[in-house]
């Protein structure tokens, strides 16, 4: 290998390499948070302004490195979607701030600040299972939708010449299931419904458990059950560990099996 190749990916996979970067993301954020006040913006501008250039030198050398350490099969760098992110940010933080383009350089400046995500394995592997679960989630949201939408309907139905503020059309009566659903001050709108109807609790009540307590988790089981596969494939050496201990494990429990034959086989002697 390339004496400059392996250099660079040593330095890739330098603990203190990632640190850098970490801190240049933070020292973006501080500056994007600084610019929202017209006073300090005002006051500390020109250093908030040289942060940035800082920043992005910084990490238009990360980039250089990556694809150094790779080289030349730089499939390895874009066919990553973590660096394939990081690169398209890059690219997006050279756009002019005048013009046309000023919003979008703007934008990218608040997408480096997403790179913390990309850079830590534990964030990288919480967005991975997210990314893994959406599948599994739009399942859920769309036995969600339903629910919500029969529950609606039903209760615009039953409370709407009672409880106009909170029932008096569908769109209202969503919001107003909503509410319920995050638990915030839905016994007022249950107390209100049974002033009409005293058994109306048996509504409410139903549908916080079906939407508040059910479907919570079972969207904290399609996260879990995704997050075994993430982890793979942030970490493949932890893959390969668990193998290793299954590995293991499973041979201990056939030398124990030997074993216990073979007393068997005595006994019946």
């Amino acid at each position: 290998m390339n004496p400059l190749i392996r250099t660079c990916a040593r330095i890739v996979d330098a603990r203190s390499f990632n640190i850098l970067i970490v801190a240049m993301i933070l020292i973006t954020a501080l500056g994007l948070g600084l610019e929202t006040s017209r006073s300090l913006g005002a006051e500390y501008g020109r250093a908030i302004l040289l942060a940035y250039d800082v920043a992005l030198a910084a990490f238009a050398v990360e980039a250089l490195i990556k694809l150094t350490a790779v080289a030349p099969r730089f499939g390895r760098y874009f066919g990553n979607g973590w660096d394939l992110f990081d690169f398209v940010v890059l690219v997006l933080a050279f756009l002019p701030e005048t013009g046309d383009f000023a919003l979008i350089a703007r934008l990218a400046r608040l997408l480096r600040v997403l790179r913390v995500a990309t850079v830590l394995p534990q964030l990288r592997l919480i967005v991975s299972t997210l990314i893994r679960s959406l599948p599994g989630l739009g399942n859920v949201m769309l036995l969600l939708s339903v629910l919500y939408y029969v529950y609606a309907v039903a209760g615009v139905h039953l409370f709407q010449d009672h409880d106009p503020t909170h029932w008096r059309s569908l769109g209202i009566g969503l919001l107003t299931l909503f509410r319920v659903m995050t638990l915030e001050d839905w016994t007022d709108v249950m107390y209100t419904a049974m002033e009409l109807h005293p058994m109306a609790w048996l509504f409410f009540v139903s549908f916080v458990m079906l939407a508040a307590v059910i479907m919570i988790n079972l969207v904290i089981a399609v996260v879990i059950n995704n997050l075994q596969d993430a982890r793979l494939e942030v970490s493949p050496a932890g893959g390969e560990d668990t193998l290793r201990t299954i590995r293991e494990e499973a041979a201990s429990a056939r030398d124990a099996l030997h074993r216990i034959e073979s007393m068997v086989a005595e006994m019946k002697k």
